[in-house]
Protein backbone atom coordinates (compact mmCIF):
# COMPACT_ATOMS: atom_id res chain seq x y z
CA UNK A 1 0.00 0.00 0.00
CA UNK A 2 1.13 3.57 -0.72
CA UNK A 3 2.36 5.54 2.29
CA UNK A 4 2.33 9.34 2.29
CA UNK A 5 4.15 11.42 4.89
CA UNK A 6 2.31 14.71 5.23
CA UNK A 7 2.10 17.97 7.16
CA UNK A 8 -1.33 19.57 7.21
CA UNK A 9 -1.75 22.10 4.39
CA UNK A 10 1.86 21.79 3.24
CA UNK A 11 3.08 20.84 -0.27
CA UNK A 12 2.25 17.22 0.53
CA UNK A 13 -1.41 18.22 0.19
CA UNK A 14 -0.92 17.89 -3.57
CA UNK A 15 -0.34 14.10 -3.53
CA UNK A 16 -2.96 13.67 -0.79
CA UNK A 17 -5.55 15.42 -2.95
CA UNK A 18 -4.45 13.33 -5.95
CA UNK A 19 -4.84 10.10 -3.98
CA UNK A 20 -8.35 11.11 -2.96
CA UNK A 21 -9.29 12.03 -6.53
CA UNK A 22 -8.01 8.66 -7.74
CA UNK A 23 -9.76 6.77 -4.94
CA UNK A 24 -6.85 4.40 -4.28
CA UNK A 25 -5.97 3.18 -0.76
CA UNK A 26 -3.07 4.72 1.12
CA UNK A 27 -1.65 5.21 4.60
CA UNK A 28 -1.30 8.78 5.81
CA UNK A 29 1.44 9.56 8.33
CA UNK A 30 1.14 13.05 9.81
CA UNK A 31 4.11 15.11 10.91
CA UNK A 32 4.42 18.45 12.72
CA UNK A 33 5.69 21.34 10.63
CA UNK A 34 8.56 21.71 9.93
CA UNK A 35 9.34 18.00 10.40
CA UNK A 36 13.13 18.34 10.20
CA UNK A 37 12.93 20.39 13.42
CA UNK A 38 9.91 18.98 15.22
CA UNK A 39 10.17 15.31 14.19
CA UNK A 40 13.91 14.49 14.05
CA UNK A 41 13.23 10.73 13.80
CA UNK A 42 11.76 11.45 10.36
CA UNK A 43 15.30 12.10 9.09
CA UNK A 44 15.89 8.36 9.30
CA UNK A 45 13.18 7.89 6.68
CA UNK A 46 13.89 10.99 4.61
CA UNK A 47 17.36 12.49 5.23
CA UNK A 48 16.21 15.73 3.56
CA UNK A 49 13.62 16.22 6.28
CA UNK A 50 11.17 17.57 3.71
CA UNK A 51 7.63 16.64 2.88
CA UNK A 52 6.05 15.08 0.99
CA UNK A 53 7.56 11.64 1.05
CA UNK A 54 5.64 9.01 -0.88
CA UNK A 55 6.58 5.35 -0.71
CA UNK A 56 5.03 2.93 -3.21
CA UNK A 57 6.71 -0.44 -2.94
CA UNK A 58 10.36 0.18 -3.79
CA UNK A 59 9.61 3.66 -5.14
CA UNK A 60 10.39 6.66 -2.91
CA UNK A 61 9.59 10.21 -4.07
CA UNK A 62 9.88 13.66 -2.47
CA UNK A 63 8.76 16.18 -5.13
CA UNK A 64 5.07 17.05 -4.89
CA UNK A 65 4.36 17.78 -8.56
CA UNK A 66 6.33 14.74 -9.71
CA UNK A 67 4.38 12.56 -7.26
CA UNK A 68 1.11 13.81 -8.73
CA UNK A 69 2.30 12.97 -12.24
CA UNK A 70 3.50 9.57 -11.06
CA UNK A 71 0.21 8.72 -9.38
CA UNK A 72 -2.08 9.68 -12.26
CA UNK A 73 0.04 7.77 -14.79
CA UNK A 74 1.27 4.78 -12.79
CA UNK A 75 -2.09 4.24 -11.10
CA UNK A 76 -4.21 5.24 -14.10
CA UNK A 77 -5.65 5.40 -16.61
CA UNK A 78 -7.28 8.52 -15.28
CA UNK A 79 -8.70 11.73 -16.76
CA UNK A 80 -6.42 13.47 -14.25
CA UNK A 81 -3.54 12.72 -16.63
CA UNK A 82 -2.99 14.20 -20.09
CA UNK A 83 -1.33 11.76 -22.43
CA UNK A 84 1.51 12.61 -24.84
CA UNK A 85 -0.79 12.18 -27.84
CA UNK A 86 -3.22 14.87 -26.61
CA UNK A 87 -2.71 18.42 -27.92
CA UNK A 88 -2.71 19.79 -24.36
CA UNK A 89 0.15 17.56 -23.15
CA UNK A 90 2.77 20.31 -23.13
CA UNK A 91 0.41 22.74 -21.43
CA UNK A 92 -0.41 20.07 -18.84
CA UNK A 93 3.26 19.55 -17.95
CA UNK A 94 3.89 23.28 -17.88
CA UNK A 95 1.07 24.04 -15.43
CA UNK A 96 1.85 20.94 -13.37
CA UNK A 97 5.33 22.30 -12.64
CA UNK A 98 4.32 25.98 -12.75
CA UNK A 99 2.21 25.39 -9.63
CA UNK A 100 5.28 24.41 -7.64
CA UNK A 101 8.29 26.06 -9.25
CA UNK A 102 6.71 29.43 -10.07
CA UNK A 103 3.78 29.89 -7.68
CA UNK A 104 4.81 28.13 -4.48
CA UNK A 105 8.42 29.34 -4.44
CA UNK A 106 7.68 33.01 -3.58
CA UNK A 107 5.08 31.90 -1.07
CA UNK A 108 7.69 29.96 0.89
CA UNK A 109 9.53 33.22 1.50
CA UNK A 110 6.31 34.93 2.55
CA UNK A 111 5.66 32.05 4.97
CA UNK A 112 9.19 32.05 6.36
CA UNK A 113 9.59 35.77 6.94
CA UNK A 114 6.05 36.41 8.18
CA UNK A 115 5.46 33.38 10.42
CA UNK A 116 8.28 30.88 10.82
CA UNK A 117 11.21 33.09 11.77
CA UNK A 118 11.50 34.48 15.31
CA UNK A 119 9.92 37.91 15.65
CA UNK A 120 13.25 39.71 15.49
CA UNK A 121 14.18 38.02 12.18
CA UNK A 122 10.92 38.69 10.35
CA UNK A 123 11.21 40.94 7.31
CA UNK A 124 8.01 42.73 6.27
CA UNK A 125 9.59 44.14 3.10
CA UNK A 126 10.64 40.68 1.93
CA UNK A 127 7.12 39.42 2.69
CA UNK A 128 5.53 42.17 0.60
CA UNK A 129 8.02 41.86 -2.27
CA UNK A 130 7.46 38.13 -2.65
CA UNK A 131 3.71 38.45 -2.19
CA UNK A 132 3.71 40.81 -5.17
CA UNK A 133 5.90 38.37 -7.10
CA UNK A 134 3.38 35.60 -6.44
CA UNK A 135 0.43 37.75 -7.52
CA UNK A 136 2.25 38.79 -10.70
CA UNK A 137 2.85 35.15 -11.62
CA UNK A 138 -0.86 34.42 -11.12
CA UNK A 139 -1.52 36.32 -14.34
CA UNK A 140 -0.93 33.07 -16.22
CA UNK A 141 -3.81 31.48 -14.31
CA UNK A 142 -6.02 34.52 -14.91
CA UNK A 143 -5.34 34.20 -18.63
CA UNK A 144 -6.14 30.47 -18.57
CA UNK A 145 -9.47 31.17 -16.87
CA UNK A 146 -10.46 33.49 -19.70
CA UNK A 147 -10.80 30.50 -22.03
CA UNK A 148 -11.98 27.70 -19.75
CA UNK A 149 -12.78 26.44 -16.27
CA UNK A 150 -9.51 24.50 -15.88
CA UNK A 151 -5.90 25.22 -16.79
CA UNK A 152 -5.64 22.70 -19.64
CA UNK A 153 -7.31 19.98 -21.72
CA UNK A 154 -10.83 21.23 -21.00
CA UNK A 155 -11.05 19.14 -17.83
CA UNK A 156 -9.81 18.92 -14.26
CA UNK A 157 -6.34 17.36 -14.18
CA UNK A 158 -3.35 16.95 -11.88
CA UNK A 159 -2.16 20.34 -13.19
CA UNK A 160 -5.15 21.90 -11.44
CA UNK A 161 -4.16 20.11 -8.24
CA UNK A 162 -0.67 21.58 -8.49
CA UNK A 163 -1.92 25.11 -9.10
CA UNK A 164 -4.79 24.63 -6.65
CA UNK A 165 -2.43 23.90 -3.77
CA UNK A 166 -0.70 27.24 -4.41
CA UNK A 167 -4.10 28.91 -4.05
CA UNK A 168 -4.75 27.03 -0.80
CA UNK A 169 -1.43 28.23 0.57
CA UNK A 170 -2.20 31.76 -0.62
CA UNK A 171 -5.43 31.70 1.33
CA UNK A 172 -3.61 30.63 4.47
CA UNK A 173 -1.07 33.41 3.93
CA UNK A 174 -3.86 36.00 3.60
CA UNK A 175 -3.11 36.57 -0.09
CA UNK A 176 -6.45 35.40 -1.51
CA UNK A 177 -7.79 38.95 -1.40
CA UNK A 178 -5.36 39.75 -4.22
CA UNK A 179 -6.79 37.13 -6.61
CA UNK A 180 -8.32 38.35 -9.85
CA UNK A 181 -12.03 37.61 -10.33
CA UNK A 182 -11.17 34.70 -12.63
CA UNK A 183 -8.71 33.14 -10.19
CA UNK A 184 -11.15 33.61 -7.30
CA UNK A 185 -13.89 31.79 -9.23
CA UNK A 186 -11.43 29.03 -10.16
CA UNK A 187 -10.47 28.64 -6.50
CA UNK A 188 -14.14 28.24 -5.60
CA UNK A 189 -14.51 25.48 -8.20
CA UNK A 190 -11.47 23.68 -6.84
CA UNK A 191 -12.76 23.83 -3.25
CA UNK A 192 -16.09 22.40 -4.36
CA UNK A 193 -14.53 19.17 -5.59
CA UNK A 194 -15.25 16.10 -3.50
CA UNK A 195 -11.63 15.00 -3.74
CA UNK A 196 -10.46 18.29 -2.26
CA UNK A 197 -12.93 18.03 0.61
CA UNK A 198 -12.00 14.42 1.29
CA UNK A 199 -8.31 15.38 1.43
CA UNK A 200 -9.04 18.09 4.02
CA UNK A 201 -11.09 15.62 6.06
CA UNK A 202 -8.36 12.96 5.78
CA UNK A 203 -5.63 15.23 7.13
CA UNK A 204 -7.85 16.47 9.99
CA UNK A 205 -8.88 12.94 10.92
CA UNK A 206 -5.32 11.60 10.75
CA UNK A 207 -3.99 14.56 12.75
CA UNK A 208 -6.48 13.86 15.53
CA UNK A 209 -5.81 10.11 15.51
CA UNK A 210 -2.03 10.60 15.56
CA UNK A 211 -2.08 13.24 18.28
CA UNK A 212 -1.19 16.32 16.22
CA UNK A 213 -3.18 19.49 16.81
CA UNK A 214 -4.06 22.04 14.15
CA UNK A 215 -1.44 24.37 15.61
CA UNK A 216 1.11 22.15 13.88
CA UNK A 217 -0.37 22.90 10.46
CA UNK A 218 1.20 25.25 7.91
Amino acid sequence: MITLYHCANARSFRPLWTLEELGIPYRLKMLPFPPRVRAPDYLEVNPLGTIPLLIDGEISMTESAAICQYLVTRHGPSPLAVSPDEPAYGRFLNFLHFGEATLTFPQTLVLRYSRLEPEERRLPQVVEDYARWFVARLRAVTTAMEVGDWVCAGRFTAADISVGYALLLAQRLDLAGRFSAGVAAYWQRLQAREGFRRALDAQDRASAQQGLGREMAV
